[in-house]
């Protein structure tokens, strides 16, 4: 994929928001009904609760009133609105139809379907967007995976949760924050992880892993390159939270240190289209992220899809 070109209207980032279900269920909880523990679970994923309930629709509508808030636009203001989702609530219509309406947006509506590297697929699109004109896009990612996994399959069951995270983009003469992106899939891989319509999710986990760090680095590289940076610039890395020990060999392959890792999985499991933009509201409103930091944005999905972004917050010439 190309660098950013100097000559396009660029964009930053200038509100975000989260929504979670209210519902926690724990890895005890899970081993009540499954062959498994506590400890089995949080050993090979990471994980040790999730959050689950919630439609599409709604935690979609929850997540970007908060990124609207915090950006101080309201619904009039937004030009175009980008859903990352691999779980709408209908095949038809998509489900941004249903969150512009209950957002009181005017702008045209559309879903991405990239599986858990939606959010960046979608953050690209925005970023095009706003290249071709438009002021301020809306971009969320939400899955509500809950729906579509067997929660009697203890090979599937601990890993997938539901969330939602938006952030709002805006139009920037600075050049704007992302420097470089990479959008690869290999279609050939598909089987390894997918759902048939009205099924659960199926997955090989061995061949997963195995080709998830693989294609995450090299979609990281990729970006790193066309940004003109190494790993040592960046501040943070936002990975997709997949698996802990998927997110702990590519960093290590990347020569980037956790304590410059986003982490939520412990909290929310893989959250798909919604994971990365989770991990990444947390940091900002944790503090982790400066004006000027270079962050990574990483993820790999079914499909297979990659993706990755390299952003300097606050734009280019944010001094």
């Amino acid at each position: 994929m190309p660098t950013t070109r100097t000559n396009a209207t660029g964009a930053i980032i200038t509100g975000w928001g989260s929504a979670l279900p209210e519902r926690i269920v724990t890895n005890d909880d899970l081993a009540a009904t499954l062959d498994t523990t506590d400890e089995w679970i949080t050993t090979r994923t990471g994980i040790r609760e999730r959050r689950i309930g919630g439609s599409t629709t709604e935690l979609s509508v929850a997540s970007a009133r908060r990124a609207l808030e915090i950006a101080g636009r309201s619904p009039e203001d937004i030009d175009a609105l980008v859903l990352a989702t691999t779980t709408p609530d209908r095949l038809v219509p998509a489900s941004s139809a249903g969150v512009q309406a209950q957002l009181g947006l005017s702008c045209g509506a559309f879903d991405i379907n990239a599986a858990c590297s939606g959010f960046v697929y979608a953050l690209v699109t925005g970023h095009g967007l706003i290249a071709l004109g438009a002021e301020r896009v809306l971009v969320i990612g939400t899955d509500t995976l809950s729906r579509i996994t067997d929660w009697d399959d203890r090979g599937t069951a601990p890993l997938f949760a539901d969330g939602s995270a938006a952030v709002v983009l805006e139009s920037a003469a600075n050049g704007g924050q992302l420097l470089g992106w990479d959008l690869d899939a290999d279609g050939s891989a598909e089987h390894f992880l997918y759902a048939e319509l009205g099924g659960f999710i199926q997955m090989d986990g061995k061949e997963v892993f195995r080709r998830a760090v693989r294609i995450m680095v090299d979609s990281a590289q990729k970006s790193l390159s066309h940004a003109g940076i190494s790993a040592d610039d960046l501040a943070l890395v936002v990975p997709h939270q997949a698996n802990i020990r998927i997110i702990e060999a590519a960093c290590e392959r990347l020569g980037v240190t956790m304590d410059r890792t986003a982490i939520t999985i412990d909290r929310t499991g893989n959250t798909s289209s919604a994971s990365i933009p989770l991990a990444l509201a947390e940091a900002l409103d944790q503090g982790r992220v400066r004006y000027g930091d270079h962050i990574l944005l990483v993820g790999f999905g079914a499909g297979m899809t990659a993706a990755s972004a390299v952003l300097r917050w606050g734009g280019q010439d944010h001094d």
